[in-house]
């Protein structure tokens, strides 16, 4: 079940591939709008990312969603695309700049099929200029906008992590989305909404830039731990336990009583919060040196008692029995599920109520037949059962 009331009754039609479209509908349909995807009759190219039509990658990004494939050059199954179409409030893609225009599904053309509608497209690099015509993927993304250069060890540079500027763009892609819908109310009007990955991925760096244009240097991907006095520290049973020391003199404090160790403390290199970031990776080995001593148990407890801000670095599998996560109800049900039965809520509430369920993610054309034939029965969207 999401939640309802949020974005009930927002029609949303979503015509994304891979990531950055689809996790712009599923932002939306997590809050209750009803987003209908469609796909050509080979269907997004996602689903079978790792085999099959029914990849988890593609169930992460098209839950709560209904699903119809249609062959934009057939006259029959453009008209019922343009039916919808008129029937919509946000319309979504994610195709290289002209591609929506080939198909008869530009900007241009289904805004004046409806006015009211929130057009929303979806680039790597923009509408126009020297890289428009580019491919462009997460890895591009994060490389060019300067994300890639603040999180990755020029010293050993390796790619870490999941599609983080796919995902990001889609959630910006819905925040503008949610603006010009707010936009709408005032003026009765909707409008074209543009996002492109570099644009996304260059703000959500906002701090490195900042940085960089109040101190006229590039950061580094070593600034930020060094600042924060972040430490990943490995104990004596071979797991990660992470600090964040932040500015407050109270968390030193609190870890050199953990640790039993005020020699520390006398130490000149860390008396002060500008020494230690100074004396970063000396402080670091020191720190390696004690942890190693204890297990991840013993930390946990004492740093715990002695209020540092810490976790233990969790593998997936970890989180989902973590009872913290269990008290947020943070894992639930997925609903007719065709493949993992279980997945994240939406993080956010509302009035202290949340998801308690999600729908899955449609196979292949799942919702066509209905669609069809609510459509051939007079309803102007068909409704979702």
């Amino acid at each position: 079940m999401t939640l309802a009331g949020v974005l009930d009754g927002i029609r949303v039609v979503e015509q994304g591939t891979f990531i950055t479209g689809p996790c712009a509908g599923m932002m939306l349909a997590d809050l209750g709008a009803d987003v209908i995807k469609i796909e050509s009759p080979e269907g997004d190219p996602y689903r079978s990312y790792q085999g099959g039509a029914y990849s988890p990658h593609f169930q992460a990004y098209n839950r709560n969603k209904r699903g119809i494939a249609l062959n934009l050059k057939s006259g029959a199954d453009r008209e019922l695309f343009e039916g919808l179409v008129r029937e919509a409030d946000v319309f979504i893609q994610n195709f290289r700049p002209g591609t929506a225009e080939r198909l008869g599904a530009g900007s241009e053309r289904l805004c004046s099929l409806n006015p009211r509608l929130v057009y929303c497209a979806i680039s790597g690099f923009g509408a126009d200029g020297p890289y428009a015509a580019r491919p462009s993927y997460d890895s591009v993304a994060q490389a060019l906008s300067g994300f890639l250069s603040v999180v990755v060890d020029a010293r050993d540079p390796q790619f870490l992590g999941p599609a983080l500027a796919d995902a990001i763009t889609g959630i910006y892609a819905a925040y503008g989305i949610l603006g010009a819908l707010v936009q709408r109310g005032r003026t009765g009007r909707g409008t074209l909404v543009e996002v492109s990955m570099l644009e996304a991925m260059s703000h959500f760096a906002v701090e490195p830039f900042a940085a960089y244009f109040a101190l006229g240097k590039a950061p580094s991907s070593r600034d930020r731990p060094r600042l924060a006095q972040a430490y990943i520290l490995r104990t004596a049973d071979g797991r990660l336990v992470v600090l964040h020391l932040s500015s407050l003199e109270k968390f030193w404090t609190g870890l050199l009583e953990a640790l039993e160790a005020p020699q520390l403390a006398r130490d000149p290199r860390f008396q002060t919060r500008q020494a230690r970031i100074d004396n970063y990776e000396a402080l670091r080995a020191e720190l390696m040196a004690r942890f190693a001593a204890r297990d991840l148990a013993h930390w946990a407890e004492s740093l715990s008692r002695h209020d540092v801000p810490h976790a233990p670095m969790n593998g997936i599998d970890e989180v989902v029995r973590d009872p913290q996560v269990a008290h947020l109800g943070l894992i639930v049900p997925v609903e007719t599920a065709h493949g993992g039965e279980h997945a994240v809520r939406p993080p956010v509430r509302f009035a202290g109520g949340r998801a308690d369920s999600v729908q899955a993610a449609p196979l292949l054309d799942e919702h066509g037949a209905s669609i069809r034939d609510a459509l051939r029965g007079g309803a102007k969207w068909p409704v979702r059962r």
